[in-house]
């Protein structure tokens, strides 16, 4: 079985996109070998389907990024797999006034990102929706 290789690439000839001090993303990632894990996207509710941090864009990127690393164990990945993330948010500006709260769930990894600002989600106290793709190993 070939060993998974993934390679994060910073072009010279891109812009490098920093926001309160923190790189935000990967331009590009290579990942040879692997299985891919799609996410589909998730918003801020529990177990129980409870809104959580209705108004509040930080609670509710912590909630995603929670609901995001249980999914990814689900498949046996972490956050270190991420490839790739869309996220789609109601108030662009709010969002990234929350970077470190980001960074603490897609930091590490730094995948490829677009994030887009959208008029709504698909419940009205939905502030953002994450979809994610990952690679890990393949397991025999």
């Amino acid at each position: 079985m070939a060993k998974l290789e993934r390679k994060n690439l910073f072009p010279d000839t891109l812009y490098r996109r920093v926001v309160s001090g923190h790189l935000l993303y990967s331009p590009v990632v290579t990942v040879k070998g692997g299985t891919t894990v799609f996410v589909s996207g998730l918003v801020s509710r529990d177990r129980e389907g409870k809104v959580i941090g209705k108004g509040d864009m930080a609670a509710q990127i912590r909630q995603v990024g929670e609901n995001l690393k249980l999914s990814l164990a689900a498949a046996g990945a972490t956050l270190k797999d991420l490839v790739r993330t869309c996220t789609y948010v109601t108030d662009i500006d709010e969002f990234f006034k929350h970077v470190d709260m980001r960074q603490k769930y897609f930091g590490e990894a730094l995948p490829t990102s677009s994030t887009i600002g959208v008029s709504r989600l698909s419940h009205p106290d939905f502030m953002v929706e994450v979809e994610a793709f990952a690679v890990i190993e393949e397991r025999p």
